[in-house]
C-alpha cells in the first residue's frame, strides 16, 4: 500500500521492492483500487505490481489479491460499497492489472449501503469472470457469517497482529479455519507505529534474540503457527524489509516458545473452537449485560444489584473494556462471587477478556441481551439529553459535554452497525434475551405529532399536537409552544432533532407532560412514517 500512498513514493524503490519480493519466493501480491494519492490516482498500485510481473516474468505462479469499494478524497478514505461502484471498480482493477486478479475483496462495509446489496456485487464480480475468486475485507463474525450466505467467500482480510487480537477474539478466525477460508492478516507487525514495541517486549525480545532473528520475525512465526489458513500480509517499504519478512517463513515455532508466546498473547487460543460450558455446580456466575446504548441496561443491572451482585460498568471507573475485565479478575481473585458487568459490548471480541477472565477462575458467565431496536434506543437517548441539559443540545453542546451515554446520531448508528448479537460459543452458560418494552406514564396525557407543512394532518382527539419541521438553514433547533423546528443542514444527522430523529418529540413531549408511550403521529412522508414506528404503539 504505502509504495503508492506515501506521498514520497518512489517508483523505481516501489518496482525494487517488489522485485525483491518475487526474488526471495513470495507468490502473492496484496493491492487495492483505492492505493493511490487520492480519488485522481486510483489503481496506481494495481498498476505498479502489474509492472513488476510482467518484468521479473512471474506470469501465473503469483497470485494477486485486489481490494474495491473505496475511494479517496482529498487522500482520506470513504467507502462506496454501492453494487455499482464495486462491479465498476472491479473492471478497472481487472485493467489495471492486465487480467482479471486471482481474489477480489470487499474493502469493507459501507454504512450507507446494506450489506447484502454490497455482498450480492460481489457475487456478480465473480460471475462476470472479473475475478477468480471473491472475498470480503475489514469484517467481524456476523458480517463474515452473512457474507458466506450470500456469495462464495474463499478469502477474508482483516487486522490481525500480537497488537490486533479482535479477529481472535471475535471468532473470526475460528470460522476460517473451520470452513477453509483464507485469512489475509494485515498490518501483521500493528502498522508502522508499533513495529518498535516488539523489539521492546521482554519476551519478544528474549525469544527473537535466542533465535537471532528480529522480533518482526516471531510475531509473523506467531501468525504463521496459530492456524493453517492465516497467511501474513506485512507490508514493505524497502528490498531489506521485504526479505526480513520473506525470511520469517522458515521459523518453525518449538512447543517451549509456543508456551511463552501464549503465555504472552493468551488470545491465540481463541483461534480454535472452545467448548459450549454448562452451568457449574459451584455457586455464583458473572452476569454481563449487553445492548446498545440506551436500551436500559443500567435499569436491568440494579435488579442484579439488589440481589447481592458487584456492578463494574466502566462509564463509572473510565478506562477501556480490556481493563474493566482486568478489574473483574481482580475482584473474583478478592472472594466475590457474584458480579454484574453493564456495557455495550458490542461484538465477541470486546466481550471475550470477561468471558476468558470468568472462565479462567471457574465461574459461568451469563449474557443478558437487551434486544433494543434502535428507535427506541434513540429515544432513550434523547430523555438522558433533555433531562441533563433541560432541553435539547446542539450538536456543539453534545461534543463538548464529555459525558458517559451523551452522543450524537452518529455514533450510535455505527453501534448499531457493529452489534453482533451472542452465541452460545462464546463460552456463555446461558443467554438472556429481554425485550424492550416502553413503560406507559399514567400520570402523562396522550399527544400527537403532525408535520408542520401539512395542515390537513390534524389529530382527531383533543390531545396536545407537535407540529414538526424541517428548514435547513442555521445551525439551531427551536421549541417554541406546540411547534419545533430544526435548521440543521442537510447530510448525515449530527442533531436529534431532524426528523425522523426523536429528539424534537422528546423535548416537546417533556415540555408538555406526554407519555411517550402514547404518541399518535400523523403524515405520510417517510420521515413520519419512521417517526410513526417508533412512537405510535399501533406502529
Amino acid at each position: 500500500m504505502r509504495l503508492s500512498t506515501d506521498p514520497g513514493r518512489d517508483e523505481d524503490r516501489g518496482l525494487a521492492t517488489l522485485q525483491a519480493a518475487l526474488d526471495a519466493g513470495i507468490r502473492l501480491i496484496d493491492t487495492a483500487h483505492a492505493y493511490g494519492l487520492g480519488d485522481g490516482d486510483l489503481g496506481h498500485n494495481e498498476r505498479l505490481v502489474a509492472r513488476a510481473l510482467r518484468a521479473h516474468g512471474a506470469g501465473s505462479g503469483v497470485r494477486v489479491v485486489t481490494k474495491g469499494g473505496m475511494r479517496r478524497p482529498e487522500g482520506g478514505w470513504r467507502t462506496d460499497a454501492r453494487p455499482r461502484t464495486l462491479l465498476a471498480d472491479a473492471e478497472a482493477s481487472a485493467e489495471a492489472l492486465g487480467r482479471p486478479p486471482d481474489v477480489w475483496l470487499l474493502h469493507a462495509p459501507d454504512p450507507r449501503t446494506p450489506l447484502p446489496s454490497s455482498l450480492r456485487a460481489v457475487a456478480q464480480v465473480l460471475e462476470r469472470g472479473l475475478a477468480r475468486a471473491v472475498g470480503v475485507s475489514n469484517v467481524n463474525r456476523t458480517q463474515l457469517q452473512q457474507a458466506l450466505e450470500l456469495a462464495p467467500i474463499a478469502a477474508v482480510e482483516v487486522a490481525l497482529s500480537p497488537f490486533d487480537e479482535a479477529p481472535l477474539k471475535g471468532g473470526v478466525v475460528e470460522l476460517c479455519e473451520a470452513r477453509r477460508i483464507a485469512l489475509l492478516a494485515h498490518s501483521p507487525l500493528g502498522g508502522p507505529g508499533r513495529v518498535g514495541r516488539l523489539a521492546r517486549d521482554p519476551v519478544f525480545a528474549s525469544l527473537a534474540a535466542a533465535r537471532g532473528i528480529s522480533g518482526a520475525q516471531l510475531a509473523l512465526a506467531w501468525l504463521l503457527d496459530l492456524a493453517g489458513v492465516v497467511c501474513p500480509i506485512p507490508g514493505a517499504g524497502s528490498p531489506a524489509h521485504v526479505r526480513e519478512a520473506a525470511a520469517a517463513g522458515g521459523v518453525v515455532l518449538s512447543d517451549v516458545e509456543r508456551a511463552q508466546l501464549a503465555a504472552r498473547l493468551p488470545a491465540g487460543a481463541w483461534a480454535r473452537p472452545r467448548p459450549v460450558p454448562s452451568v457449574p455446580t459451584a455457586e455464583g456466575e458473572v452476569v454481563l449485560i449487553m445492548g446498545l446504548a440506551g436500551s436500559g441496561k443500567s435499569r436491568i443491572a440494579e435488579g442484579w444489584t439488589g440481589r447481592g451482585y458487584l456492578r463494574l460498568n466502566r462509564d463509572e471507573r473510565g478506562g477501556t473494556l480490556r481493563e474493566l475485565a482486568r478489574a473483574l479478575g481482580r475482584e473474583l481473585d478478592r472472594g466475590a462471587r457474584r458480579v454484574v458487568l453493564d456495557n455495550t459490548y458490542l461484538t465477541r471480541a470486546a466481550r471475550a477478556d470477561v468471558v476468558e477472565a470468568a472462565s479462567r477462575r471457574g465461574l459461568p458467565v451469563r449474557c443478558v441481551f437487551v434486544d433494543a431496536p434502535v428507535a427506541q434506543a434513540q429515544i432513550n437517548l434523547c430523555i438522558r439529553l433533555v433531562d441533563h441539559f433541560g432541553t435539547l443540545p446542539g450538536p456543539d453542546a453534545i461534543r463538548a459535554a464529555r459525558l458517559p451515554g451523551v452522543m450524537g446520531p452518529q455514533p450510535l448508528f455505527r453501534h448499531a452497525r457493529e452489534l453482533e448479537p451472542p452465541a452460545r460459543d462464546e463460552g456463555f452458560a446461558a443467554i438472556d434475551v429481554v425485550p424492550f418494552v416502553r413503560e406507559p406514564a399514567p400520570e402523562r396525557t396522550a399527544g400527537a405529532v403532525r408535520p408542520m407543512d401539512d395542515a390537513s394532518a390534524i389529530a382527531t382527539a383533543d390531545v396536545p399536537t407537535l407540529a414538526l419541521g424541517w428548514r435547513p438553514g442555521a445551525d439551531s433547533f427551536s421549541l417554541e409552544g406546540d411547534a419545533a423546528v430544526c435548521s440543521h443542514p442537510a447530510g448525515p444527522p449530527v442533531c436529534w432533532c431532524r426528523p425522523p430523529l426523536p429528539g424534537a418529540v422528546v423535548a416537546w413531549a417533556r415540555r408538555r407532560g406526554v407519555d411517550l408511550a402514547r404518541i399518535t403521529v400523523l403524515g405520510s412522508s417517510p420521515a413520519f412514517r419512521a417517526l410513526a414506528r417508533a412512537f405510535d404503539p399501533a406502529g
